[in-house]
């Protein structure tokens, strides 16, 4: 142990310069210095002469042990943690490989069942070893494997069929969770108030705040049910639209009944706050995606000297919107929505064929695989977490939630049908109800609360596995050969042409005139000032070159050019280029 004395004379600075210099000095000293085993004069002959190989000496004659050179040496925590994550990423890779090379049973199975399935044997292996199973932390859920799913629905969504049928996934996602939240938390409330059933203490709050965690439909266990059973748009665009919206009316109920279960009195102003925040939680990530959108696209004018970062941009700027609107408890789904959906058409027109298919290839590995480890570590977790089982509770929650989706779905449908052009069938009420799948996003919740305040959370936490279970297996299992059954039409697999994009046009500046006739200002009308909004200004400052006054039939008709061309070569025609096709040049 060495002690530094300084003189009261010297100055501040005078004295950090020599610690540092004493530290300098310290670290260049031979490794033996810090571990070595001064030799005392006993049992090895002192430090005189001592020609042992295993010792040496220093500068100053000490004797110190000499360590050979390791060869090889095994220190596993050193990389412990990215081993153990590269490894379940492998496993989970591996999985979803397997299962989609055995076609009978990926035709009759859904991956997701299949990969919870495997966290529950994988859970069991590493409780039979005697080791705790990992379980699935919401800080890792919400941070790290839910945002590359929303951005990746967000990116790519069809944004004409989600504005046409807006009004209709609002009803869905804030009126029908509303309502399911206040249904089964209000009846469960009664149930827990019957004798003999060991539920006396659980109160209204705690009933309510579960009911509007177990309410909303899951997007991610949606897309992974119905991207296997290619549902047309319409039905697709309904139930995922409203998975994806109803996150900001869950979220704000969560926080609400959370804060009165802390408070204890809720008076009318609580209340009025509670409906603002609901405003301020879905306006202000929309509000956050959007900036951060036109941020991305902004920067992507700039980038065609460096190709090579054009996709680190939509991806960064993504998860920034995303983080930021969690900084101040916004909705970080709708802001990752918002994200996607401004940025898409001005960066798209701003990067190159390969970044777009880097984009697009990079933005699908990364969802699969999060949606992988998702659905694992669910099962996983289902065998690691602490349960509480009570049957009343769970079988009432599980009853309550099937009712309240149907009657919810039927009352609904019945008022928008009023209001539509295009109807919703008996048919398309049916998948919509049976579409409505619970998932990661529910549990994860439930495992936020804190059991100070909620002593019944592990009861929740059964409760809430039970009925994502029977919606993933039973209802996820069953909804293909029930689409067949009814004979719901299915998604079209076809291209766009440029004769459907002229026929789309026209229509829509025709039924604009005739808006303008009537004197009736609707949704068409509304959609021409847009437009014509960001043709005159948005484009300009947003897409590089003379790409931002080229007219979008003259773009599309150049996009498709584009992949025919790609499409050529990649077929193996690209020797026998058919005159007509552009020359290599003009294609660049």
């Amino acid at each position: 142990t060495m002690v530094l004395c300084f003189p009261s004379s010297l100055t501040a600075p005078l004295k950090m310069f020599i610690l540092v210099l004493g530290l300098l000095v310290g670290s260049l000293m031979p490794l033996g210095g810090a571990a070595s085993s001064p030799d005392t004069g006993t049992g090895h002959g002192g430090s005189h002469g001592n020609k042992d190989p295993g010792y040496a000496k220093n500068g100053n004659g000490t004797t110190y042990s000499k360590k050979p050179f390791p060869v090889l040496s095994f220190d596993y925590e050193h990389v412990r943690l990215p081993f153990e994550i590269s490894l379940w990423v492998l496993l989970a890779s591996l999985m979803k490989l397997g299962f989609h090379l055995i076609p009978r049973v990926s035709s009759i199975v859904p991956e997701s069942c299949l990969l919870i399935v495997v966290g529950l044997l994988v859970g069991g292996l590493i409780k039979l070893v005697g080791e705790d199973p990992p379980v699935l932390e919401s800080k890792i859920f919400f941070f790290y494997l839910l945002p590359p799913i929303i951005l990746d629905a967000g990116y790519f969504m069809p944004i004409r069929q989600f504005t046409e049928n807006l009004g209709t996934i609002l009803m869905f996602a804030v009126v029908g969770t509303l309502w399911n939240s206040f249904f089964v938390g209000g009846l469960l409330y009664g149930v827990c108030q019957l004798e003999g059933h060991k539920l006396a203490y659980v109160d209204l709050l705690s009933c309510l705040l579960f009911g509007s965690i177990i309410s909303a439909v899951d997007p991610v266990a949606v897309l992974a049910v119905f991207e296997e059973i290619h549902i047309n748009e319409l039905l697709h665009i309904l139930v995922f639209g409203e998975s994806l919206l109803n996150d900001a009316v869950t979220v704000v109920l969560y926080h609400l009944f959370e804060e009165y279960s802390s408070v204890g009195l809720i008076t009318v102003t609580d209340v009025f706050l509670g409906i603002v925040c609901f405003l301020v939680v879905s306006l202000g990530g929309i509000v956050v995606g959007a900036i951060y959108g036109i941020l991305a696209a902004f920067t992507s004018r700039f980038t065609s000297h460096t190709r090579v970062i054009e996709p680190l941009f939509v991806f960064v700027y993504s998860y920034m919107a995303y983080l930021s609107a969690e900084v101040f408890h916004l909705s970080g789904i709708m802001a990752l929505i918002a994200c996607g959906a401004v940025m898409r058409p001005y960066v798209e027109a701003n990067i190159s064929h390969k970044s777009h298919t880097t984009i697009k290839y990079f933005l699908k590995m990364w969802s699969s695989v999060s949606d992988t480890l998702i659905f694992i570590f669910l099962g996983v977790s289902t065998v690691a977490g602490p349960h509480q089982w009570n049957w009343t509770f769970v079988v009432a929650t599980l009853i309550f939630c099937l009712v309240a989706r149907v009657l919810g779905v039927v009352g609904l449908t019945f008022v928008i049908n009023k209001f539509r052009i295009v109807k919703l069938t008996s048919k398309d009420q049916f998948i919509i109800a049976y579409g409505g799948l619970r998932g990661a996003i529910a549990f994860s919740l439930v495992y936020l609360l804190n059991p100070e305040h909620f002593p019944m959370r592990n009861m929740f936490l059964t409760a809430i596995i039970t009925v994502i279970f029977f919606t993933v297996f039973v209802q996820g299992m069953t909804i293909r050969p029930l689409v067949d059954l009814l004979a719901v039409k299915k998604k079209q697999e076809t291209k766009r042409s440029i004769n459907e994009e002229i026929h789309t046009q026209f229509l829509d500046h025709l039924l604009t005139g005739i808006e303008d006739i009537c004197g009736h200002y609707g949704h068409h009308h509304w959609k021409d000032k847009l437009n014509r909004f960001n043709k005159k200004y948005v484009k300009k400052c947003l897409i590089a070159g003379e790409r931002s006054k080229e007219p979008q039939l003259i773009a599309f008709y150049h996009k498709m050019e584009m992949k025919q061309a790609i499409e050529l070569v990649e077929s193996g025609g690209g020797s026998k280029l058919p005159s007509a096709l552009p020359s290599t040049v003009s294609m660049q």
